[in-house]
């Protein structure tokens, strides 16, 4: 096999098509450490310029990963394109909040989360889908 392209399955019953790169599992390992946050594909390819994860890798990658539900891509002020893992045990079942400003992302309290779609249930009767919702706003340190 080419160069970089060591490759062994991703799982039982998986698409033959889906194999676990070398390149695959650097990006999936890196973002695995920073889930909570936007990462631009410049910040990617920098952080893995290591691991020998080429840029075109790095696109086919984070296109796939879109596809499957993994990481969810999001258009900054300036057009750029932002990505974020979305596939982690924490983000599981939560609500986002996102800061227009700094970008940071952070979790909805628990609590509040379950008020705030119980009562859009109740006024609108829509269920809001908690594993796709991002709600934009400015953060606490970033409204100072």
């Amino acid at each position: 096999m080419g160069r970089g392209r060591e490759t062994r399955p991703v799982g039982e019953g998986t698409d033959v098509s889906k194999y676990m790169t070398k390149q695959r599992r650097a990006l999936l390992g890196y973002l695995a450490e920073h889930t909570d946050e936007q990462l631009s594909v410049q910040t990617i390819s920098e952080a893995l310029e290591g691991e020998g994860v080429s840029l075109s890798a790095l696109y086919r990658n984070l296109a796939e990963l879109e596809s499957e539900g993994k990481v969810k891509r999001e258009l900054g002020a300036g057009r750029e394109a932002f990505y974020r893992y979305t596939d982690s045990d924490r983000c599981a079942g939560c609500l986002h909040l996102q800061c227009k400003r700094c970008g940071r992302t952070f979790h909805m309290d628990n609590d509040s989360a379950a008020r705030l779609i119980e009562n859009v249930a109740k006024a609108d009767g829509f269920e809001i889908d908690k594993s796709d919702t991002v709600l934009y706003g400015v953060c606490e340190k970033c409204g100072k």
